[in-house]
């Protein structure tokens, strides 16, 4: 939801209003959200907190009604989600070719696959970024301080299934 919502924005913006977005959105619960009416609509148009743009807020309600679908066909979001994990990269990115990934062919696959089941707002770009998100990707830099232990804690990580 808080990739969908940075389309066209900065990640900042949206990551400063990250816990507005979650009391108004009832703590990201799909099932709550997908509930949502016109008047919670309403509401979230008024609300200063977050972003309102009433296409990623239709977008959102829309997509928390889908989740369901998912979680009967695969057993989980998560395990939809990590079904399109990409091969680990051979070696860490340098900056500079970093700065030039918005996507990958597992994020284009994703895109396609939830816009044919109904979904909005999930572009490559978006999808991408969600998957940096959840650690599907490991897009830290070479040198990052954080690489030793994102190493460790993706060997232990049991995927979903």
């Amino acid at each position: 939801m808080l990739e969908a919502f940075m389309a066209g924005l900065s990640w900042l913006t949206v990551l400063r209003k990250r816990e507005n977005f979650r009391a108004a959105f009832r703590d990201f619960d799909p099932r709550v959200v997908a509930r949502f009416t016109g008047r919670d609509v309403a509401r979230l148009m008024r609300d200063p907190g977050i972003v309102r743009n009433r296409a990623k807020i239709d977008a959102t309600i829309n997509n928390a009604r889908h989740v369901s679908e998912l979680v009967d066909e695969f057993g989980s979001f998560a395990a939809y989600v990590w079904s399109f994990e990409p091969k680990p990269r051979k070696g860490l990115l340098d900056r500079a070719a970093l700065m030039k990934l918005t996507t990958s062919p597992e994020a284009i696959a994703m895109s396609k696959d939830l816009r044919r089941r109904g979904w909005a707002f999930v572009g490559p770009t978006t999808v991408y970024s969600f998957m940096q998100a959840m650690g599907l990707v490991n897009d830290h830099v070479k040198g990052c301080f954080a690489v030793p232990e994102v190493v460790r804690l993706r060997r232990q990580f049991v995927r979903p299934r």
